[in-house]
């Protein structure tokens, strides 16, 4: 059975004080067991079909202890937000060793890229997949195969100096850890992006709307759409990767996307 809500942060306390016992240790898993099926579900979207869910499942588990252990409540930012950040640090932490970005993926997504801001500079608008598809001598099978080989990218296999330093994802989980300028910058950052999804097509806008706002699962997007969920997927990737392109052209970097 789950701990109650009232207990939990006196069990969080004995685990950082190396007081745990395996009981209670299974008990906070159990509560927070959700956030490591929710961020494996969110992070799939970049992972080739190879990688087993269950497997990721496994890796954020590890994250998520590692939350129960280190976090402290003196530094203003939630629970749920700062065990997010350790379990997909767990789940990038294994998959680097996997090697799953193929040499070509980087140069594929740079391909639809710089077709994208050619199109977009000639038509004022995102592109189509049959305009993007035409443009770079393929056919839209051939797009969609490449999109998905693509989608790897978007992950960020590098290593941190400090594991316990709050990123900007982290810190923007939480507004009240960031400093007055950094507010103001991420406030820019939202309106150019805000900008670029203007211009997406009707559909497309619904699906990240419906993903990334509404946070319905791609599962329920391909019901709600009639489409299948590897065809929302591949929507999705396409999107990021032409969003990623019309935002670098107006000056957000790609560390900040």
């Amino acid at each position: 059975m789950a701990v109650p809500a009232h207990q939990e942060r006196k069990l969080r306390e004995r685990l950082r004080r190396d007081e745990r016992t395996p009981d209670e240790r299974a008990q906070l898993v159990e509560r927070y067991a959700q956030l490591v099926k929710y961020v494996v579900d969110r992070m799939r979207l970049s992972l080739p079909p190879s990688i087993e869910r269950d497997d990721l499942i496994g890796y954020g588990t590890i994250g998520l202890l590692e939350a129960l252990e280190r976090f402290d409540d003196s530094r203003g930012v939630k629970f749920e937000s700062y065990a997010v950040m350790r379990i997909r640090g767990a789940i990038l932490d294994a998959l680097r060793t996997l090697d799953i970005v193929p040499r070509s993926a980087r140069s594929r997504a740079r391909q639809i890229e710089q077709a994208t801001r050619e199109l977009f500079a000639e038509h004022g608008r995102m592109p189509s997949e049959q305009e993007l598809a035409d443009h770079l001598g393929m056919t839209v099978g051939e797009l969609q195969q490449a999109v998905s080989d693509a989608a790897c990218v978007f992950l960020p296999l590098q290593t941190t100096d400090d594991p316990d330093e709050l990123s900007l994802e982290e810190q923007l989980a939480d507004p009240s850890a960031l400093e007055p300028a950094e507010v103001a910058a991420e406030e820019d950052i939202k309106n150019r992006i805000a900008t670029a999804l203007a211009t997406l097509s009707p559909r497309d806008r619904l699906i990240v709307s419906l993903y990334y706002y509404e946070e319905l699962t791609m599962r329920e997007i391909s019901q709600v759409l009639r489409i299948s969920e590897s065809r929302v997927s591949q929507i999705l990737n396409r999107v990021r990767l032409q969003l990623r392109a019309l935002l670098r052209e107006r000056g957000v970097q790609e560390s900040d996307l």
